[in-house]
């Protein structure tokens, strides 16, 4: 299974996401491949992977000069492994723009690892440029990260109408896995609201769980770990937790 994490929108816990449900899947026994297609590589800091002492990452084996294989790091989290990003990816927007079949590039690399792993979580960067088409391309599904806050629905026509697009031109194989709170404020009136708002639009595709907004959670990537190594105990793992049963059940 494929999941790219998408949202154009930046500050919604989308990396977030995208770390701690491969760690929380791995608890459950998956074995998990984490691709960081953002150029800003929250996802492989996220990790404890420094992007600044890579000399190759995701970008070269997008561009056809390494297999992906040779990329694929384990990290501190048994069963997980990670696809690093570094500032260099910023470039294949402007690089792939000429290469032929540019939208399936990721499909083509990840096609000769696919059989080893469980789950591949593709973190995608926050716009609907050309990393994110890939993604698209090379996904089974896409989960939807939405926060608890005014506007939380702003934009997410754009990117449903991209999905769709993908799905007719491209990925006929697409669908809408699942839309996941995050940012969860269970203290104020709003947060409930927007669920509510979510849950009209999406029905039954937002997971039941959502995931509280949480100083620790905040925090962990500092640290360069997932939620459920920094804060084993705390209100983030747990959620994230119910989160990984979900979408397994899903499957």
């Amino acid at each position: 299974m494929v999941l790219a994490v998408v949202n154009q929108k930046g500050g919604v816990g989308k990396s977030t996401t995208a770390v701690n449900l491969a760690a929380t899947l791995a608890t459950e026994g998956q074995k998990i491949l984490l691709v960081d297609l953002d150029p800003q590589g929250n996802a492989t800091s996220g990790y404890g992977l420094d992007k600044n002492q890579r000399e190759q990452c995701v970008y070269d084996a997008l561009l056809g000069d390494i297999e992906l294989e040779r990329l694929i790091e384990p990290v501190e989290v048994e069963g997980v492994f990670v696809v690093p990003s570094t500032i260099q990816l910023a470039g294949a927007e402007i690089e792939l723009v000429s290469a032929f079949s540019r939208e399936t590039k990721l499909k083509q690399v990840l096609n000769p690892v696919m059989g080893d792993f469980d789950f591949v979580i593709v973190d995608c960067p926050p716009s609907l440029g050309l990393l994110t088409i890939n993604a698209l391309t090379a996904a089974d599904g896409v989960l939807i990260p939405v926060q608890c806050e005014y506007y939380a629905l702003e934009g997410l026509t754009k990117l449903l109408e991209t999905v769709r697009l993908v799905k007719t031109q491209l990925n006929p194989a697409l669908e809408i896995f699942g839309v996941v709170m995050t940012m969860y404020d269970r203290r104020t009136r709003l947060s409930q609201q927007v669920v509510d708002e979510v849950r009209d639009f999406f029905g039954d595709r937002v997971f039941d769980t959502l995931i509280p907004r949480s100083v620790r959670l905040s925090e962990a990537p500092s640290f360069g770990q997932p939620v459920t190594l920094y804060d084993p105990s705390g209100r983030g793992t747990e959620a994230y937790q119910l989160l990984a049963k979900e979408v397994i059940s899903r499957v």
